[in-house]
């Protein structure tokens, strides 16, 4: 029980990005953009890394501007295999839900 997953939510700017755009062609503009990724460290530090560009993904660093802890926090803590499980299907279940998704 080692893992955490986490949603981090991103400036609409994000939008700007082809790349972006691409992934997430049911966007509901009324939604928010957001990251989920996992975790072996707690969300707040991994959060502090992605904005301080250590193993970050580009969109976090740029347009990363608060943790959703209402969105992740009932899952963690939990095994690797679950927390990777769980980190795709969160993503999917917020995209059906009209969210913008990026996911490693």
């Amino acid at each position: 029980m080692s893992h955490n997953i986490y949603v981090v939510r991103l400036h609409p700017d994000v939008l700007k990005s082809r790349k972006f755009r691409d992934e997430n062609p049911g966007y509901d503009p009324g939604k928010p953009c957001v990251y989920v990724g996992i975790t072996g460290l707690s969300p707040d530090i991994r959060f502090d890394n992605h904005k301080a560009g250590y193993k970050s993904c580009r969109f976090v660093k740029k347009f990363g501007l608060t943790l959703m802890p209402s969105l992740y926090e009932k899952f963690n803590p939990m095994s690797y295999d679950k927390a990777c499980a769980m980190e795709k299907k969160l993503a999917n279940y917020l995209r059906n839900k009209g969210y913008a998704v990026w996911q490693r």
